[in-house]
């Protein structure tokens, strides 16, 4: 009883301190510039460079002509006073009744669950003030709401209102979105267009149909349902309207927006939240990438090329992403998110989690050698037992078969599960989880021998992070997108700071990788197609059932990571590996990009030895250009 008293004091506190602020505040601002509501300007669009310099994107407010309110049909306006203010036509710019009833929600739950803006309050807030959620701006707000209501009329306010609304994308009014969505005039849209527009207001990036039409139509839906309930259309119109699918019509300008939508999407993320979406969009910022767009262009072609094939081939749902950045410095040259970001915003680059799987492997190999294993020591393939959770396990090879004894040379690069837990094992689990939390691999990490074949969840980001670190000697670099952002004046508001750090030492990094190009070789000898002109080193992953499917690789410039599998981390079907999805995809990828540095260059301390990876034995020396000459023969760094 005491708490419901109070509140009903503090709801009389605020309508008495609103009235008589708003009493003050009408005397004090009579120079208020009301013709700023009309003559909104949408200012200088931010401009995206590339890793050289060229631009490839804007942000920019897409801003029509202000229409007139008799240009703008009835049923339009009736679906945004059904979607945000059902009394706006009554009440004099605030609503105390839903002021009262937001108030005793949001104190009910503790915090802001419930708001009750009108339209002329959002109109204020839209042109006066920023998105700042604090309860000074809010009573400024509705004590402008207010006054403004004295000033205009209600169609002034609502012409005002309809032509500067935010809809999503850097669209502004309703007449720039009927002509980005459907190319139409305002005073051709039908009435679930209507809907449709008036249902982006409560989360635009949510709910506009350019990035969620499911969402949208959703969201129209229950708009058409609130004109229905108003009396704006009849039972017939709202069953005829609700079937519609939420159909958009791109213009043949948009073209260029399509570059990079994933990576677009990040920037506009990042740089909204840095300086808000006011100044993106209209504060002319210059924001440096480490993209470079020929690269992003080839990566995107390539991408969506091979997965049309597996998509056709193996499986319909399939999807995945593609992150190739600088050895040297992480900067990310090419990012896809995925094989369609108009079906779906989802940034599988970097919101996916998928299982390692054998990519995992490179590190416990890594751990081995810093321990003073070498690869050409031998070991057993045979069958094994171990112990993790309180019941055994008895590790597979892929091959259901095994070999026996062979170097681990030869047990890395043909990815052999036995050799690998046995080294896990060797090296202590905990050391090898400390080490991957090294190359950034944030897990979590069960402590369990099954680690060694790589259960563990990552990101595709911090795939090629850590693989990276065995192409750039040892250290970790942190992938990167955005070097730094100027405002209009050309002040660096922002700079980024990647991490940089040796990991390990060059003598393991290098070690490992010597290893790593031997699967190189022994694909380019078998698949017998046009290679690329340089080095290369790389290592598949496939998970179990074919869930996920990796390919992490590098160049001396590049590394990329890819992988291939569904958003429900069902299987890709019986025997689908990385071999046929995500490997053929990153050849691809690096045979269309000029390559200036051919060769890794490792430690000088390293000594060049040639052997039968399967006994480990010395074989007579062979050319320094050939790899692996014969099936067995190969050349390690000790």
């Amino acid at each position: 009883m005491y708490k419901v008293i109070n509140y009903l004091l503090l709801l009389l506190l605020i309508i008495g301190s609103t009235v008589l602020g708003g009493f003050f505040f009408t005397i004090n601002n009579q120079n208020i510039d009301i013709d700023q509501l009309a003559q909104y300007n949408p200012g200088k669009p931010s401009i995206v460079l590339d890793c050289k310099g060229r631009e490839w994107a804007r942000f920019q407010i897409d801003w029509r002509e202000p229409v007139q309110l008799s240009d703008i049909p009835q049923h339009v306006i009736d679906a945004f006073v059904a979607a945000e203010d059902w009394k706006f036509f009554s009440h004099t710019g605030i609503s105390l009744k839903g002021i009262a009833r937001s108030l005793l929600v949001n104190l009910y739950y503790g915090g802001k669950v419930q708001g009750a803006s009108t339209i002329t309050q959002q109109l204020v807030r839209l042109i006066y003030f920023d998105q700042a959620k604090t309860f000074t701006r809010k009573i400024k707000e509705q004590l402008m709401a207010f006054f403004i209501e004295q000033k205009l009329s209600k169609a002034q306010i609502l012409q005002a209102y309809l032509n500067n609304v935010y809809l999503g994308c850097g669209i502004y009014g309703v007449s720039a979105a009927a002509d980005r969505f459907w190319a139409k005039k305002i005073s051709d849209l039908s009435i679930d267009e209507a809907a449709t527009l008036a249902a982006i207001i409560k989360s635009p990036a949510n709910y506009c149909p350019l990035l969620c039409p499911l969402s949208a139509q959703r969201r129209r839906n229950i708009i058409l349902g609130t004109m229905r309930k108003l009396g704006f259309i009849s039972s017939q119109q709202l069953e005829s309207y609700r079937k519609k699918p939420v159909i958009m019509v791109r213009k043949h300008t948009d073209r260029k927006e399509q570059i990079g939508p994933y990576v677009k999407e990040t920037i506009r993320q990042f740089v909204q939240d840095l300086v808000g979406r006011k100044e993106l969009y209209s504060g002319g910022l210059i924001i440096q990438t480490t993209i470079d767009i020929s690269i992003q262009k080839h990566a995107e072609r390539q991408f969506k090329k091979h997965l049309a094939k597996i998509k056709k081939e193996l499986c319909a749902k399939a999807d995945g992403a593609l992150m190739s950045i600088d050895v040297a410095t992480g900067g990310i040259r090419a990012l896809v998110g995925g094989y369609d970001f108009r079906r779906s915003k989802f940034n599988r680059a970097s919101q996916a989690r998928r299982q390692m799987g054998s990519i995992f492997k490179p590190i416990v190999y890594a751990a081995a050698i810093h321990r003073g294993k070498k690869f050409t020591d031998i070991e057993v393939d045979e069958p094994i037992k171990v112990y993790q959770n309180q019941a055994v396990w008895f590790p597979q090879n892929n091959t259901r078969q095994f070999e026996g004894p062979m170097t681990l040379a030869r047990a890395l690069s043909l990815s052999n599960n036995i050799i690998a837990v046995k080294t896990l094992l060797y090296v202590g689990i905990m050391p090898v989880i400390r080490l991957a939390q090294k190359f950034r691999i944030a897990g979590p990490f069960k402590p369990y021998p099954s680690i060694a074949l790589g259960c563990v969840d990552i990101t595709l980001s911090q795939a090629v992070g850590s693989f990276n670190v065995f192409a750039n000697n040892g250290i970790y670099v942190e992938p990167y997108l955005i070097s730094w952002v100027k405002d209009r004046w050309d002040n660096k508001i922002w700079k980024a700071k990647p991490i940089k750090e040796r990991i390990i030492s060059s003598r393991v990094a290098h070690q490992v990788a010597q290893v790593m190009k031997l699967g190189i070789e022994r694909f380019k000898q078998r698949m017998g197609f046009n290679w690329f002109t340089c080095d290369a080193i790389g290592k598949t992953g496939t998970t179990n059932d074919s869930r996920t499917c990796w390919f992490s690789g590098a160049t001396p410039e590049l590394t990329t990571s890819i992988y291939i599998g569904r958003d429900d981390n069902k299987t890709l079907g019986k025997n689908v590996y990385a071999t046929r999805t995500s490997f053929p995809m990153w050849v691809s990828f690096y045979r269309g990009i000029a390559n200036q540095h051919k060769s890794f260059n490792f430690d000088p301390t390293l000594q060049k030895v040639y052997l039968d990876w399967k006994t480990g034995k010395p074989v007579e020396q062979k050319s320094e250009s050939v790899e692996q000459k014969s099936e067995n023969d190969v050349l390690l760094l000790v």
